[in-house]
């Protein structure tokens, strides 16, 4: 069975996955074709309107939703689909809060992209004005937040929480021009069911989902998350000697680029003030600093007198499993006792 399919594009012939959509087909390329609904993790829904083609000779189609068939010719820039594109912006421009160089996302902007493309800027432009939507930004949650000012209404983020994350935490309330993204009962994210993973936040075209006190990393560390033992693997963003971001990594078997709260914002440890870098031992009723001589040699003192029965010990999912090995191996056969456990189980 064939599975390539060779096709024209803007009268250059690529090929192509059978069962690819022209968009996909177009990007794994290298062309673009503008479109603002459309992630690669998500099953395409046709919604911005942006990514129209004229295919063979005039019918005009959504490319995200058309699959790619041997022998078709695609224009994507003709006269008609530029027009159709700029109206299209020109209705999101309406109601977007266009203060880029204070916004959060303006160095990956796909709105930005997508004009800049179209040769459109907001301060030139003789289409419709602004209509002065001043919605409440909800800064609820203590990751991230979201201003619908800046929402484009794309659903990226609505079908992340329902495809990927499988929560359902956002949809769409009320109608018309007062359509917005929300929580249930548009309460704040914080009292909704939200389980802050932040999955919506990265993939949010534009600002209006964007982590509070984003920081530029000046380079990027691959390694693997310590907070429990599925092994996701991630990028740590660092900037001089401070963690600063975390992203997830495509290529792990074991999340395939998706993290849960912990991964994706608990990193802010790693620098704490208050983070133990000694071993304390209370004394005349206060912890005072120790050498690790001395709270190994105060360890093996009292596990001494505490063999058999009166020795219990509880194993971590941040520990490897080598290391959880040897904490079974030396509980049972140091300490003789089966009294073990793991946090796992919990």
């Amino acid at each position: 069975m064939k599975d390539k399919i060779t096709f024209k594009i803007d009268g250059q012939v690529v090929e192509a996955n059978k069962g690819m959509n022209i968009l996909d087909a177009a990007l794994a390329n290298d062309i673009y074709i503008p479109h603002l609904c459309h992630h690669e993790d998500l099953v395409p829904v046709g919604a911005c309107r942006m990514c129209g083609v004229e295919v063979d000779g005039g019918k005009m189609v959504m490319s995200c939703m058309t699959p790619v068939r041997d022998g078709i010719d695609v224009k994507t820039n003709s006269p008609d689909i530029q027009m159709s594109r700029k109206v299209t912006m020109d209705l999101l421009i309406a109601d977007h809060h266009m203060d880029c160089l204070a916004c959060e996302a303006a160095d990956d902007c796909g709105l930005l992209t997508t004009t800049s493309y179209l040769g459109m800027r907001p301060e030139t432009g003789d289409g419709i004005r602004y209509l002065g939507r001043d919605l409440p930004i909800d800064t609820s949650n203590p990751f991230f937040q979201f201003d619908p000012n800046k929402c484009i209404l794309c659903g990226i983020c609505v079908r992340t929480c329902d495809e990927i994350v499988g929560l359902g935490a956002l949809g769409y309330i009320n109608r018309g021009f007062d359509s917005v993204v929300g929580t249930f009962g548009d309460r704040g994210f914080v009292d909704s069911i939200c389980e802050s993973c932040g999955e919506c936040v990265v993939r949010c075209p534009v600002g209006a989902l964007v982590p509070k006190k984003p920081q530029m990393a000046s380079r990027e560390v691959q390694t693997t998350c310590a907070y429990c033992g599925v092994g996701c693997g991630i990028y740590m963003g660092v900037k001089g000697d401070q963690i600063v971001s975390v992203r997830a990594d495509r290529e792990s078997p074991a999340n395939e680029g998706s993290l849960c709260v912990k991964g994706r914002y608990g990193f802010s440890f790693v620098n704490h003030p208050d983070r133990l870098k000694t071993p304390l031992i209370k004394k005349d009723g206060e912890f005072v600093k120790a050498s690790w001589e001395e709270a190994f040699d105060l360890i093996n003192k009292k596990f001494k007198k505490s063999k058999g029965k009166k020795f219990a010990a509880l194993t971590s999912a941040k520990c490897t499993n080598e290391d959880n090995y040897l904490v079974q191996k030396f509980t049972r056969a140091v300490m003789g006792t089966n009294t073990i456990d793991h946090c796992a189980r919990l």
